[in-house]
């Protein structure tokens, strides 16, 4: 199949999307942000999740199933995230320039970036005045400055600057952040995946299967599946059509038997072998967005048919922005009053964030919907 030619006259409007596929992307949008909130929910010891993570913790079911999720079954939402940004941005390339819609990407993603990441530097400033509060944070440690400077309060100005601006107390904004580039360079991008994909993929497949990249503004996972979506959508290749190579029983099976072992060896080995870890989890990614795109059709058509789960895509950005660093701060406190309840909390803590992350956007966008927009970049208006 021939690359479709890009348009020429900038006044030329998109074409519409399949509603299904509209509907598609929607749904996962929202079940990604969900999945985001329990893998940030995660609550065994190391708190901080690498592929290659091992487990410090005695081996019980539910230590396994946090780990096999938020390690593993989940980890799959960045790519398809990211898959989605790049197939809509390269869906109307007919719409505007490429400037004007750099100022509008300004408004929809810079703003809502640099407003969260205040917030959250100034909330946790705030916990900081309570010693019940600020062991809360310390207990989190999302300082990147090390246990030898883990409170916001302790903040030169150069180190606030750098954490507004490059590396967020609400972390999870790094997605934002790269966004933002792959929007910027666009057009370089988009030369590079419709004439030499095979050379672009070849690099851009091997800095991802590595796990390399240039923090904070470039890395493997934007650098691959951005542009996938973006060559998908410039191809025409229809994406609700499952290639004639899948069958879901057989890519089932290998996706969840690759997440089982890697699983295991978190439990087994004390530093479980970084290659075949790193391997496995860049596997199960790629499985798992293609086991769950074209195997859950189904429960999608079911989900999008009912009016509330249409209703709540209309927060998934809010869910997104709101639930760092409130989830690990408030995974904390309960483990607190709650020690030997790892499972539960991490069962509940989540769901918990989420529902507030609805109820204040229901709040906000009913009485105040110009601050609303300001807050997501105008979605869910």
């Amino acid at each position: 199949m021939q690359v479709a030619s890009l348009p020429s006259a900038t006044t030329q409007a998109p074409a519409r999307l399949d509603p299904f596929l509209s509907q598609k992307l929607r749904f996962w949008s929202l079940v990604a942000m969900l999945m985001l909130v329990y893998v940030h929910g995660y609550n065994l010891h190391p708190r901080y999740l690498q592929p290659w993570t091992a487990v410090d913790e005695p081996l019980s079911v539910g230590a396994v199933l946090q780990y096999f999720v938020a390690n593993g079954l989940f980890r799959f939402r960045i790519p398809i995230l990211f898959a989605i940004s790049g197939y809509l941005f390269a869906h109307h390339d007919a719409g505007r320039p490429h400037k004007e819609r750099m100022r509008r990407r300004v408004r929809s993603l810079l703003v809502p970036y640099l407003l969260w990441s205040g917030m959250g530097l100034a909330g946790t400033w705030a916990m900081e005045q309570f010693p019940f509060t600020r062991q809360l944070v310390l207990d989190a440690a999302l300082s990147i400055f090390g246990p030898q400077n883990p409170l916001v309060s302790g903040y030169s100005p150069s180190e606030l600057l750098i954490r507004w601006l490059l590396f967020p107390v609400p972390f999870q904004l790094w997605f934002l952040r790269s966004l933002l580039v792959y929007n910027l360079a666009y057009p370089w991008l988009r030369k590079a995946v419709d004439r030499r994909p095979k050379v672009y993929f070849s690099v851009a497949g091997l800095v991802w299967l590595l796990d390399i990249g240039i923090p904070p503004l470039l890395e493997g996972t934007g650098l691959v599946f951005f542009a996938l979506g973006v060559w998908l959508r410039h191809r025409e290749i229809d994406v609700l059509q499952p290639p004639r190579w899948f069958r879901l029983w057989v890519f089932a099976t290998a996706w969840l038997a690759l997440l089982g072992l890697k699983t295991g060896l978190a439990f087994y080995l004390e530093q479980p072998p970084f290659i075949p870890m790193l391997l496995f989890h860049k596997a199960s990614e790629a499985l798992g967005i293609v086991v769950m795109w074209f195997g859950a059709d189904a429960v999608v058509r079911a989900a999008t048919h009912q009016p509330w789960i249409v209703w709540l895509t209309g927060f998934s950005f809010l869910i997104y922005v709101l639930h760092v660093p409130l989830v690990n701060y408030a995974t904390e406190a309960v483990l607190c009053f709650w020690p030997e309840q790892q499972l539960l909390t991490y069962l509940l803590v989540p769901l918990a964030v989420v529902t507030v992350a609805i109820l204040v956007g229901t709040i906000l966008r009913r009485v105040t919907p110009r601050v609303y927009g300001l807050l997501t970049g105008g979605r869910g208006l």
